[in-house]
């Protein structure tokens, strides 16, 4: 029989994944500001990273995730700029929202395990709010010829902090919001689809 290696109580797996959860809802906005802030908060001792994420902490990559977050924050404010950032974050917010939960999972000895809840958590969780992201963009651009972007990309720096600082100061009910976040989204999106028909 297959057991996965966790040792954790079940209200420490409840925080573990809300926090996994609310930090993927966040990298579905900036892709690399949460990273960035578990790796400098896991480096300073204040968040515990799975023994093989601990790469995030390393002084490199925290460079890295800065110079990416500094870039995507700003480039998020240039018109031209801001379409083919969308474009590529199609890609990484998943991805991010992936490595971002997967790392948080410290309670998961196995790598790939880690991973697997990863994927199942931290994909659909960032891909969410980038797919609304989107579509607000979209409205933005047709509405306002792209000249209200760079304030909605303001707004949408806050949300992405806010839920960064949330997940880590209270991420059962971080967690509880983001999902509560998607049904209410997902009830609307299907509302409109129907009423379309």
């Amino acid at each position: 029989m297959w057991v996965v290696p966790i040792d954790i109580s079940p209200l420490e797996l409840v925080a573990s994944l809300g926090l996994a959860v609310a930090l993927s809802a966040s990298a579905g906005l900036r892709a690399w500001l949460p990273l960035l802030v578990t790796g400098g908060l896991a480096r300073a001792g204040f968040v515990q990273v799975g023994e093989s994420f601990q790469l995030l902490a390393s002084t490199p990559v925290l460079i890295a995730l800065g110079a990416a977050t500094l870039i995507e924050i700003v480039g998020d404010k240039v018109p031209a700029v801001d379409h083919a950032l969308d474009v590529v974050s199609t890609f990484t917010r998943p991805l991010a929202g992936v490595l971002v939960s997967a790392s948080v999972m410290w309670q998961v000895s196995d790598p790939m395990v880690a991973l697997g809840v990863g994927l199942l958590v931290g994909a659909p969780a960032a891909a969410v709010p980038h797919a609304l992201k989107s579509g607000v963009r979209l409205a933005s651009t047709a509405t306002t010829g792209g000249l209200a972007n760079p304030v909605v990309s303001l707004v949408e720096d806050g949300i992405s902090i806010g839920m960064v600082i949330l997940a880590l100061l209270i991420p059962i009910l971080a967690g509880f919001a983001v999902l509560v976040a998607g049904i209410v989204a997902f009830r609307a999106w299907r509302r409109r689809r129907l009423a379309g028909c």
